[in-house]
């Protein structure tokens, strides 16, 4: 079943890209690399990411080398591309946690909302023992992919609606949400007092606009890029998710390439996950695509720290009591990890 999967997967590359012969003849230094969002390195993170990470690469090792994007679902789902990465159609992928949920699960452990008090806090938790830990665990699960690292997404998730400002926990109330289709992020909108509705990401700016669904939750950026700013009134800074990619690399690839193009990789990894912040970070404070450019089509507001620690009290347990219940002994170990790498992460101060 999984060769014929395969084949059928290899098909549709082949086809989505008309190049039968020039993906054959490839050299086994030839990646290609897929994502889900456009080629513009000013305007994703996605792309920000794989824009240095390419460049880095081709540069370092002289061309010996190379990596070919397809962006945009150019060769199918962001699902699809992990399956790809995993058949060695592709080389490597940006894994969103959606998408990567049903090859791993334990990745869940990254929906306990409000887990994070400030965004280098990420950081730190991300590039450190909990990322290496989550890593490995992902590597050995699924057997046939290398981690190199987590980029970001866009940064924290905020929510919009078109029914009333949310500054209380009541405000909330009856609120209709589109979420993704994880039950985790169901639950913490229900615990919130909203009515969830997982609905696919090309359903969502039509199902804001002809009011079928009230609301929705994403990053900052996505809001600009998506334009959700032409069908919703209001936007709350309520930072109560982070969900990074997952880089995944081909595993049986990645070890037909030298020490030294190792290393490259790795290093053109790290330098992609940083521009994937900053970038992340610049959208989130530039006039025409951040907080200000959003502020002149929507009311902004932020959430107290009381009433995001009230929201945190409602939402963390019902989320945690569901993952708890729902992953294996190792999820459970690594949501723990999870939690401990937080709560440190949160408590630190930088150069204090």
């Amino acid at each position: 079943m999984r060769r014929l999967c395969k084949h059928l997967v290899s098909a549709a590359l082949v086809g989505a890209v008309g190049l039968a012969a020039p993906l054959a003849s490839h050299a086994a230094q030839a990646m290609r690399f897929a994502h889900d969002n456009k080629t513009d390195m000013t305007e994703n993170p996605a792309h920000a990411f794989t824009g240095v990470f390419a460049n880095l690469v081709e540069a370092s090792t002289n061309g010996e080398v190379t990596v070919e994007v397809f962006p945009n679902n150019q060769l199918g789902s962001a699902k699809e591309h992990i399956q790809m990465v995993r058949d060695g159609v592709i080389q490597g992928t940006l894994a969103s946690v959606g998408a990567l949920t049903s090859y791993y699960p334990r990745i869940g452990v990254l929906n306990l909302p409000f887990a994070f008090n400030d965004i280098s806090a990420t950081y730190e938790v991300f590039d450190g023992e909990f990322g290496k830990a989550l890593a490995a665990d992902i590597e050995r699960e699924l057997g046939d992919v290398k981690v190199l690292g987590f980029p970001d997404t866009g940064g924290f998730f905020s929510i919009t609606n078109s029914v009333r400002p949310i500054e209380t926990l009541e405000d909330f109330e009856g609120i209709r949400i589109r979420t993704m289709t994880l039950p985790a992020h169901q639950k913490l909108i229900q615990a919130l007092g909203g009515e969830a509705y997982p609905l696919s990401w090309g359903e969502v700016y039509s199902a804001l606009q002809t009011g079928a669904i009230d609301g929705q939750m994403n990053p900052i950026p996505t809001v600009s890029f998506a334009k959700f700013d032409e069908v919703q009134s209001y936007l709350t800074l309520t930072n109560h998710l982070f969900s990074p990619y997952t880089l995944l690399i081909n595993r049986e690839y990645y070890e037909s390439l030298t020490e030294t193009q190792q290393n490259m990789l790795r290093a053109a990894a790290r330098s992609g996950i940083a521009a994937s912040r900053g970038l992340s970070r610049i959208i989130e404070a530039s006039e025409d695509r951040g907080l200000a450019g959003l502020a002149e089509k929507m009311e902004v507001n932020a959430l107290s720290p009381e009433t995001r620690e009230r929201f945190r009290e409602v939402a963390q347990p019902a989320v945690r009591g569901y993952l708890e219940k729902n992953l294996d002994d190792k999820g459970r170990e690594l949501l723990q990890l999870f939690v401990e790498k937080t709560r440190a992460a949160n408590a630190d101060h930088y150069l204090q």
